[in-house]
């Protein structure tokens, strides 16, 4: 599927459950890596706009680039009346935005979708110089408790091609492929804890949010909706599950 269509039938599911972003990961980008000095920040692959939203509520200017027309759409109908937002429907590769129009470029939760050398060829164009660049994603844990490692099991058995768009496998993140792109010995990494609490619904629909899960019709719906059930069922505590993230932030200025 191409990958910038994967989410056009998710989208609401993906507006209500995906997790939001810690505070202090969002004080680290403005107090350490410079977004409060960034003015205009460009938020490359925005998808909904979950981080759109949190770059205005701190007071920036955001132009939101997003090639999936349903996922602009939605980030355009949440914030399209606050100061300061505009939304692009174009690709990372290819924003259309002036040279040195930005001073800071925002990925959250989409880099390892893009071609990372057009990406960074497309990067430095738009960037002011000196101006920092941050990969954000948060990385659900799979293991630590037996929900979480019997969630992970049930994604590896029914996803779709769970195991070919984790962005661990298709980035290569925290190895060679980032160090290229910042050029060596520019990247810094910053770690912090993340968690959402579900219900059963909740997390149903946290599961529907995903590109990977079988959506309505495939044969492996149904088994893996039973799956799940069985899975909350045996593992919650008052009712909830917990899902636990590490959130990264990668950043540093393009060599």
């Amino acid at each position: 599927m191409d990958s910038k269509q994967r989410f056009s039938e998710r989208v609401e599911a993906y507006v209500k459950y995906r997790p939001d972003y810690p505070q202090a990961a969002i004080d680290y980008l403005y107090d350490e890596v410079g977004l409060a000095a960034a003015g205009r920040i460009a938020d490359i692959g925005a998808g909904t706009g979950i981080f759109s939203k949190l770059l205005l509520d701190r007071g920036s200017e955001v132009i939101a680039a997003e090639p999936n027309d349903d996922m602009r759409a939605a980030a355009e109908k949440e914030l399209g009346a606050r100061p300061g937002f505009c939304s692009v429907g174009r690709p990372a590769e290819d924003t259309g935005l002036p040279e040195s129009s930005v001073g800071a470029i925002i990925c959250a939760q989409a880099f390892h979708w893009f071609d990372q050398e057009a990406a960074r060829t497309e990067f430095k164009r738009i960037l002011q110089p000196g101006g920092p660049v941050a990969l954000i994603w948060n990385n659900r844990l799979t293991d630590g408790s037996p929900f979480l490692e019997a969630y992970e099991r049930l994604l590896q058995t029914y996803g779709t091609d769970y195991r070919q768009v984790n962005h661990r496998n298709t980035s290569n993140v925290e190895t060679e492929q980032l160090d290229r792109f910042f050029g060596k010995g520019n990247l810094t990494l910053a770690k912090f804890p993340n968690r959402q609490v579900f219900d059963f619904d909740g997390l149903s629909g946290r599961l529907n949010s995903s590109s990977y899960a079988p959506a309505p019709g495939h044969p492996d719906y149904k088994p893996m909706k039973a799956e799940l059930r069985r899975i909350f069922d045996e593992t919650q505590q008052d009712g909830h599950v917990f899902f636990e993230y590490e959130t990264e932030v990668y950043w540093g200025r393009l060599s």
